[in-house]
C-alpha cells in the first residue's frame, strides 16, 4: 500500500503557516472591539482595534483597525476578513532607530482568512525627512489588493 500524498490544501497551509510565522508580532495586542452588525447565530461582525509595537523601532507603535468577519463562518475560523483598515502610528516613548534599520521591511503579518489573505505592516523609511512609514496592505495568493492605508512617524532632532 503506498503512502497518501498530501493533498493541495495541505501544502498551501504548510507554505502559509512557513511564510506567515516568522512575521506573526508577539508584539499584538487587541486593545478593543466594536460591534458592527447583529448576527442570529456566532459572533456579530465587528471592528477590531490592534496595537502592533515595532519590534526594531523602540519607542514606536501602530494602531490598526480592522473589520473581522462573525457568523457560523467566523465563529469556525471559515470566514474571509473584508479589506477595509485603517492604521495610525505614534511614538510612545523615546525612538531608537537602528543604524542597519533596511529600507524596507514587512514587520507584521495577520491572517485575514483561513489560507488566502493577510493583512501586512511594512516599514519604509525616509531617511532624508527622518519619518518612518507605515504601509498596511491586505493580500491575496491569486490576485493582490489595492486596499491600503500609511502613516508616518517622525524621528530625529526637530
Amino acid at each position: 500500500m503506498r503512502s497518501p500524498r498530501p493533498t493541495l490544501l495541505a501544502a498551501c497551509l504548510l507554505a502559509a503557516t512557513a511564510v506567515i510565522a516568522p512575521h506573526t508580532a508577539d508584539a499584538r495586542t487587541t486593545v478593543g472591539a466594536v460591534n458592527t452588525n447583529f448576527r442570529w447565530l456566532g459572533p456579530d461582525d465587528k471592528i477590531v482595534v490592534e496595537r502592533y509595537d515595532d519590534p526594531e523601532v523602540k519607542g514606536v507603535s501602530c494602531y490598526v483597525s480592522r473589520a473581522e468577519t462573525g457568523g457560523m463562518k467566523g465563529f469556525v475560523g471559515l470566514a474571509t476578513d473584508p479589506s477595509r483598515f485603517s492604521i495610525a502610528c505614534r511614538q510612545v516613548g523615546p525612538i531608537v532607530v537602528p543604524a542597519d534599520l533596511p529600507q524596507k521591511h514587512l514587520v507584521f503579518t495577520a491572517s485575514a482568512s483561513p489560507i488566502f489573505k493577510a493583512l501586512r505592516i511594512w516599514r519604509i523609511v525616509d531617511r532624508q525627512k527622518q519619518v518612518l512609514l507605515y504601509l498596511v496592505v491586505s493580500t491575496k495568493l491569486v490576485h493582490g489588493s489595492p486596499y491600503n492605508s500609511l502613516s508616518a512617524v517622525a524621528y530625529g532632532p526637530r
